[in-house]
């Protein structure tokens, strides 16, 4: 492990996302991916692709070159926006929402067993603390915003 706290937080997430692939991939024959895909369109759905791809932290061609093959394999349904006849707006399929729950699921209780590890609770590691001050990292990174 490193010995800086940004090269060790990469290095988890690295680790955590190389294992939910492989979880994934064995179980469910998806790629993380395409999972994480689904899991911000369940959280914000109905949602359109420019609001997805912010969530993704990719670009709108990113999300509009996946969403074909996404609506092909029957995870994701399109509609047009009342409103707005150039937007489209994407929700979930059963079998997307049935994938996001279930390997959602699965992924939650294989962390929640690495988490409750002894080792952890003997260096006073507290989990639902530390996804507290995790999150509120990230909302601090977040609201710093690109450095001038």
């Amino acid at each position: 492990m490193a010995q800086r706290v940004t090269v060790t937080l990469h290095e988890l997430v690295s680790a955590l996302d190389g294992y939910a692939e492989d979880v994934l991939q064995a179980r469910h024959a998806v790629s993380f991916p395409h999972f994480a895909f689904l899991v911000a369109l369940a959280e914000e759905q109905p949602i359109d692709i420019t609001h997805l791809a912010r969530c993704l932290g990719v670009t709108k061609a990113a999300v509009s070159k996946r969403v074909p093959a996404m609506v092909e394999g029957g995870w994701v349904q399109t509609s047009v926006d009342a409103a707005n006849a150039r937007r489209v707006v994407l929700s979930l399929t059963d079998k997307g929402a049935t994938l996001v729950r279930e390997a959602g699921g699965e992924l939650e209780a294989l962390f929640a067993d690495v988490f409750a590890d002894p080792r952890l609770a003997a260096m006073g590691v507290d989990v639902p603390s530390l996804n507290r001050q995790l999150a509120l990292l990230t909302t601090l990174i977040v609201a710093k915003g690109t450095p001038s």
